[in-house]
């Protein structure tokens, strides 16, 4: 007997394809096409080839900005993951306890990106705000705006505190789901707290910290408003990350060829490290696997 297929379901998709076609791929072209021409006007265009490329690819002040970025990231990463899953352990499982505190671990994901840099920039500030206040009533000399030490230490810690909680909760979500029985046979072996974390807890929070880790380098990798806000990329150009570069380069200097390859470059990077966590945390996954089998 022949199947015969259907395909009319095709057409339930089309509006999606087409919403993806018009916020992402259209707009990408528009990118790639002026990546390789020199834009003088609407009308006024000379092909460039990879031009553009070579010479953001070769500009210190980009190269430095990368290099900023790289560390930011990694940093934060290596903050927010071990600390995520430890809020997720000592959070309450059960009762109005465990409603109460995934209200407090959620608001500061609730404000906006703009509003905490604003938050932290009061908080800072040495006349009204209390971190900074009561660091110089310490006898620190605490200054955002002229030391990039206190500037990088500030930016880092309201990362933390903006997004551990997006870690926290995926983390809790993942232990949620361990059926008890785990944890019975586990006492039964009168394994430690760490045995079970190590053999039980930690491999099935892999795909949460898989996401969780992809979510995390993404933002942090492109981000731009809570250091725009707080320190203006300053002092210098010490927290001046790649998309508060690329935004002068686009919108302030209106280089349209050169901020075009560079945004191209800008997302090859993300997603070439993408792939490589993704990799690496799958590989450490099936190896557990096999050793387990």
């Amino acid at each position: 007997m022949n199947k015969v297929y259907n395909n009319r379901a095709w057409w339930l998709i089309l509006p999606m394809l087409l919403l993806v076609a018009f916020t992402a791929i259209i707009p990408l072209m528009t990118v790639v096409n002026y990546s390789v021409q020199d834009v003088f006007d609407a009308h006024t265009r000379f092909f460039t080839g990879t031009e553009w490329f070579k010479q953001m690819l070769n500009d210190p002040a980009l190269q430095a900005a990368l290099v900023r970025q790289f560390a930011f990231s990694l940093t934060v990463l290596a903050i927010e993951v071990p600390l995520g899953i430890g809020i997720a352990l000592i959070m309450p499982k059960k009762g109005w306890q465990a409603s109460a505190m995934l209200i407090l671990v959620t608001m500061p994901l609730l404000i906006p990106w703009n509003v905490v840099g604003s938050i932290w920039q009061i908080f800072t500030r040495g006349d009204i705000g209390l971190m900074g206040w009561g660091l110089r009533e310490l006898g620190y000399g605490y200054n955002i705006t002229a030391n990039p030490v206190d500037a990088w230490a500030t930016i880092i810690l309201m990362d933390v505190w903006h997004w551990t909680p997006l870690i926290a909760l995926l983390c809790f979500s993942g232990l949620r789901s361990i059926p008890d029985a785990y944890y019975q046979a586990a006492r039964i072996d009168r394994a430690s707290k760490w045995a079970i974390f190590r053999h039980i807890q930690l491999p099935k929070l892999t795909n949460v910290l898989v996401i969780g880790v992809l979510l995390r380098f993404m933002y942090s990798f492109k981000i731009y408003a809570e250091p725009f806000v707080l320190t203006g990329g300053g002092p210098g150009s010490s927290t001046t990350f790649l998309s508060q570069s690329l935004t002068t380069m686009a919108i302030g200097q209106q280089d349209l060829g050169p901020s075009a390859a560079f945004s191209l470059i800008y997302f090859l990077i993300i997603l070439l490290v993408c792939w490589v966590f993704y990799t690496a945390i799958m590989n450490m996954q099936k190896d557990d696997k096999n050793k387990e089998g």
